[in-house]
């Protein structure tokens, strides 16, 4: 496959499936505020690393498109995908677990922050496979 085209599509694509996963607590808690402190919990906010989702989103398309240069965009999109699967490990790692176990009576809320870290890592996959297709690595 081309690194080039599927690379940069891999790290968007991550990119939207962390930003889904960070919106699903408020479908499944009945309270927002509670899904307030348990994002606030943590160490830092995931809210950090949506910002920084949503800017990869932004550098792999341009990059992907040709609208930057490519070297640039898949550097960028592997520094802001390593940031993004760094804060989300240090929240999900620092939320208390208590506070988990009452948002809801639903068990998925409790592999959530595990979900969230897993939805991350993607996004700095795609960015290598675009240096790597650019052969920067």
């Amino acid at each position: 496959m081309n690194g080039l085209r599927t690379g940069p599509t891999v790290g968007i694509v991550g990119c939207v499936a962390y930003l889904v996963v960070l919106v699903a607590p408020y479908l499944v808690v009945e309270t927002t505020s509670a899904v307030g402190a348990y994002y606030g919990a943590g160490a830092l906010s995931p809210a950090i690393a949506a910002v920084f989702a949503l800017l990869a989103i932004i550098v792999l398309a341009a990059g992907r498109e040709g609208r930057t240069d490519p070297s640039l965009a898949a550097g960028a999109g592997l520094v802001l995908g390593v940031f993004i699967v760094g804060l989300s490990l240090l929240w999900a790692t620092t939320v208390p677990t208590s506070l988990v176990l009452g948002l809801t009576e639903s068990t998925l809320i409790e592999q959530h922050r595990w979900a969230l870290v897993a939805a991350a890592v993607p996004i700095p996959l795609g960015a290598a496979w675009f240096a790597v297709g650019l052969d920067l690595l």
